[in-house]
C-alpha cells in the first residue's frame, strides 16, 4: 500500500494569513447542536488562504484563472528538496542542490516548515522565499510547478518580481505547504485547487504519495 503524506495546512480561525487578507472566519448558520435539521458551515476566506495555488491572473494582466490550470501539471512525479537555512532561495542556492535532471515539480523544504510543526499562529515576515534570480533559474531548468512551505513564494519585501517571473512563464505556484513530516526525495504529487471561475488562486488539498 502506498503511504500518503498530507502536506496541506488545516484551515481554521487560528491559521496565519497574509497581512491585509481577511482572517479566516467560520460560522454555522445551521447547527444540529442548536436544534436545526442539519449542520452547515459558512467559510469566509481569501483565495490565498493556507495551502493554495496561484494562477497567472494573480500578477499577470489577462492571465488565466485557476480553473484553467493544467491538471497534468498539478498531478505527477515531484521532488522534495531540502534547502539550507537561507533567507532567500537564489539561483546559486538552487544550482547547489541535488535536484535530479528532468524534475518538473519541485517542492522546497525550508526552515519554514518548522513553524507549522510548532503550531505557530502569527504571521512572520521572516520566511524563506524564492528570489527573482531563483525564479529565473527554475524557469530556465524546466520547472513547471514550484511549491514552498510558507504563504508566499516571494520574499515579503519583494512580492512582485518572483511572482511575475514564474507566473509569466506559466509555472504553477503552490504556496503554504507543510513539509515538516516528509523526507527529501521522490514522490507523486496530487494537488487539486478549488475550481473557482476566473479566480487568481484557490485553496487546495495537496498530498504526496510514497510508493
Amino acid at each position: 500500500m502506498p503511504v500518503i503524506h498530507d502536506i496541506t495546512l488545516t484551515i481554521s480561525e487560528t491559521l496565519p494569513v497574509w497581512p491585509g487578507d481577511p482572517p479566516v472566519q467560520m460560522s454555522q448558520p445551521f447547527s444540529l447542536a442548536r436544534g436545526d435539521f442539519c449542520t452547515v458551515t459558512r467559510l469566509d476566506i481569501s483565495a490565498h488562504t493556507g495551502t493554495h495555488v496561484d494562477a497567472p491572473a494573480h500578477f499577470i494582466p489577462g492571465g488565466a484563472g485557476v480553473d484553467a490550470l493544467d491538471l497534468n501539471v498539478l498531478i505527477g512525479p515531484a521532488w522534495v528538496t531540502a534547502v539550507p537555512d537561507v533567507p532567500e532561495i537564489t539561483a546559486e542556492t538552487l544550482a547547489a542542490l541535488p535536484i535530479p535532471p528532468g524534475v518538473q515539480r519541485l517542492l522546497c523544504q525550508t526552515r519554514n516548515s518548522a513553524r507549522w510543526a510548532r503550531g505557530e499562529t502569527s504571521f512572520t515576515a521572516d520566511f524563506t522565499a524564492v528570489a527573482a534570480d531563483g525564479a529565473a533559474w527554475l524557469v530556465e531548468h524546466g520547472i513547471r510547478l514550484v511549491g514552498v512551505d510558507y504563504l508566499s513564494v516571494s520574499p515579503y519585501e519583494e512580492v512582485i518580481p518572483t511572482h511575475q517571473v514564474l507566473l509569466g512563464a506559466g509555472v504553477i505556484v503552490l504556496e503554504g505547504l507543510d513539509l515538516s513530516a516528509v523526507d527529501p526525495g521522490a514522490y507523486e504529487l496530487v494537488c487539486l485547487p478549488l475550481k473557482l471561475a476566473g479566480a487568481d488562486g484557490a485553496p487546495a488539498r495537496a498530498v504526496l504519495v510514497e510508493r
